[in-house]
């Protein structure tokens, strides 16, 4: 078996100052946030600030997953401990959902009881939650596009500035008309809309857990980048998988005719894989015709693609 790899390039930026002040804000304003819920009676406030503690936690999750991924590999662990990056983003978009649908439920229960709150307060809190929250996801802004776990900080941190903005805008209304149902109503909406923006996280998430091919990745593109290469006759074994929220691997078996070099067709494979931008730790065992036929028929998993 040919073993060829490159090294992934860790984004530039460091995450993990990041990942403090994040935590450091909103661990501050999960506090105030609590006070003043209780204090003017908001249902709105009191289910922000439980919202929020979850993403502290969720924050410090990803945070540790992250300082895990880059722990060195041994002998047990031949990957280290990347894969948590995955885990990390599962259970956040887990923790979310599932804090959205409590707050659903205690806004429901609600409704059947008539509540006074002090709308000023009310909104003057969130404004400061708006601010807290939208500035922790500007910093995680730019790493979401390439990381599935800065991509959840990212969402857990713009989905709270839109609860907060969601408070602020049923307190204005409450001052307005005194509509005590208000209250619950934004929160219900606040907690679909979150729903909704994190099923995608939850589902990538999951998937990549199951070694799913990532998204960004086509198969059948990669399979035929790799027929297409002289002397390859046919791929099989194909697989591809994420090692972690930024590094991906692939192993593949190629049918190599018997008249070509092996190490030419091996450079030239290294040469089209490494240019596959996606693609970071790469596998390849180079087979003859008659050696592959043997093994499709007893020992390997998947037929020609």
């Amino acid at each position: 078996m040919n073993s060829l790899s490159h090294h992934h390039h860790p984004p530039d930026n460091d995450y993990g100052k990041v990942f403090i002040i994040g935590i450091a804000f909103n661990l501050g304003y999960v506090g105030i946030e609590a006070f003043y819920g209780w204090h003017v009676n908001s249902l709105a406030l009191l289910a922000d600030a439980g919202h929020n503690l979850s993403d502290v936690a969720g924050l410090i999750l990803a945070w540790l997953s992250m300082l895990g991924a880059r722990l060195l590999a041994n002998h047990r662990r031949t990957y280290g401990w990347k894969k948590g990056t995955i885990l990390a983003s599962f259970l956040n978009a887990s923790f979310l959902m599932v804090a959205m649908g409590m707050l659903a439920w205690e806004a429901i229960g609600r409704f059947a009881k008539e509540t006074q709150i002090q709308g000023d307060v009310v909104m003057w809190v969130a404004a400061a939650g708006v601010v807290v929250n939208a500035l922790t996801a500007w910093l995680f802004m730019a790493g979401s596009k390439n990381d599935l776990n800065i991509k959840g900080a990212f969402l857990h941190m713009t989905a709270d500035a839109l609860v907060s903005l969601g408070v602020v805008l049923s307190g204005a209304l409450y001052l307005q008309w005194h509509w005590s149902w208000l209250d619950p109503v934004v929160s219900i909406l606040i907690a679909a809309l979150v729903v909704m923006s994190t099923w995608s996280l939850f589902k990538q998430s999951l998937h990549l857990l199951f070694d799913g091919v990532p998204e960004h990745i086509d198969t059948k593109s990669v399979a035929l980048l790799l027929t297409e290469i002289a002397g390859v006759i046919s791929v099989h074994d194909l697989h591809i998988w994420a090692i972690s929220t930024t590094e991906n691997a692939l192993s593949a078996h190629l049918v190599i005719g018997d008249e070509f070099d092996r190490d030419l067709v091996l450079k030239m494979v290294t040469d089209n894989l490494l240019d596959y931008k996606y693609i970071d730790h790469i596998t390849i065992q180079l087979e003859s015709s008659r050696f592959s036929k043997t093994c499709l028929s007893k020992h390997c998993t998947s037929k020609n693609i």
